[in-house]
């Protein structure tokens, strides 16, 4: 039974539809994986979010940063920024309803031998490790003391994992790591300014997954979130962000669960509905 794991669709509903035409989708047969940033910056949104909802257990989903920001938004704790789209899902009879169901949605997802994450790994952590933080971030959303957790959840201080860092520090790290990771200095803290290319940032600079050491290496782990890497693949690693938005592609990475060294990408051209230079 096929997987089909896509990248950021931000909105972009209709070149979503038309991803799952080419890969010849089945409600009945597949599944579909999201690497997160269901929402935001697209002009659909509100459908998206409406469509992945309504496929119940055919779907996995794990939060990325806008998925994050639209939850702080109706929490209360994060301002409208001047390039969201998210007014249609604010306004929503339903609004409520959705936003309870993104809260539930995962953080890691691991299955079939593949880890999903929107945007890296820590590279200190384990595989246990990884799976163990993201149910804490996950335990955090979900519970009583939410709106706390968003309140507290954003900055880029601290920039580096130890296993001593509590309450709001502790989460926003995992939070960090899971969701804006790109660069990372050689012992693993993380950089959030550079956002270009392999290659872009200045030494010592490199992205995550090449940091000296990493606990995950060998372990195949898809993600999304940088689309200026665009579609990069290697035995364990499968970036999927291919800056649909921006008039790139939507992709999707194809597998079936004992048949890794099966996997294809199937992609589609996206209208840009966003100025590329940002």
């Amino acid at each position: 039974m096929p997987t089909y794991v896509i990248g950021d669709v931000q909105g972009c509903f209709s070149s979503l539809q038309t991803l799952l035409k080419a890969c010849d989708f089945s409600r009945a047969r597949d599944t579909l994986w999201f690497v997160g940033d269901l929402v935001n910056r697209g002009p659909e949104s509100l459908q998206t979010l409406h469509f992945v909802r309504d496929l119940g257990d055919r779907a996995v989903v794990v939060l990325g940063n806008h998925d994050l920001h639209l939850l702080g938004v109706w929490a209360g704790h994060r301002k409208v920024h001047h390039s969201d789209t998210l007014a249609p899902i604010l306004e929503a009879a339903d609004c409520d309803e959705l936003m309870q169901w993104l809260l539930h949605r995962k953080v890691a997802h691991y299955e079939h031998g593949m880890l999903m994450v929107h945007a890296g790994v820590w590279p200190g952590w384990t595989l246990d490790d990884t799976l163990f933080h993201a149910q804490e971030l996950e335990a955090a959303l979900r519970g009583p003391d939410f709106e706390w957790v968003f309140a507290h959840l954003y900055g880029s201080v601290p920039s580096v994992w130890s296993d001593d860092l509590t309450g709001a520090d502790r989460l926003r790290v995992i939070t960090n790591a899971f969701t804006r990771m790109r660069f990372c200095r050689p012992d693993g803290e993380m950089e959030f300014h550079h956002k270009g290319r392999l290659g872009s940032a200045p030494a010592p600079l490199v992205p995550w997954f090449d940091v000296p050491g990493r606990k995950t290496a060998g372990l195949p782990i898809v993600c999304g979130h940088w689309s200026a890497l665009g579609l990069y693949l290697r035995e364990d690693i499968f970036a999927l962000d291919t800056g649909c938005l921006w008039g790139g592609q939507l992709s999707a990475l194809k597998f079936e669960a004992g048949r890794l060294e099966d996997r294809r990408i199937i992609q589609v051209t996206c209208p840009s509905v966003r100025n590329p230079d940002r």
